[in-house]
């Protein structure tokens, strides 16, 4: 673990896209403590990412201060809209490769 020297103000590490456990780890080397509004039970929480912080990384604040972390996207934020996809309705016609090529129903037609 690292541990900051003894100075009044500290860097704001980056903690987007870290595990809640090593987040907090993270943030008691630098100097800051953690919040998380979206999670009452952040001192348990230890899988779910960070999704979002403020203060923004790099940013000076005075030791001790609180950092906010959010771990679920806001309404609006991230999604890509990609969402599941299936299952198709109403199902693709049937037919295939017969129904492109134009086939009969003539079995004595003669393809030319």
């Amino acid at each position: 673990m690292y541990i900051t020297p003894k100075t009044p103000e500290v860097r704001v590490p980056r903690l987007v896209g870290l595990m809640a456990v090593d987040a907090r780890e993270r943030a008691q080397a630098q100097g800051v403590l953690l919040a998380a509004p979206d999670r009452p039970d952040f001192h348990r929480t230890v899988v779910d990412y960070v999704v979002r912080q403020y203060p923004h990384p790099g940013a000076e604040v005075p030791r001790g201060a609180v950092v906010t972390v959010w771990f679920d996207l806001a309404e609006g934020e991230g999604g890509g809209g990609a969402g599941v996809r299936e299952p198709r309705i109403p199902h693709p016609p049937s037919g295939g490769l017969q129904r492109e090529a134009g086939e009969s129903d003539d079995p004595v037609a003669v393809i030319g």
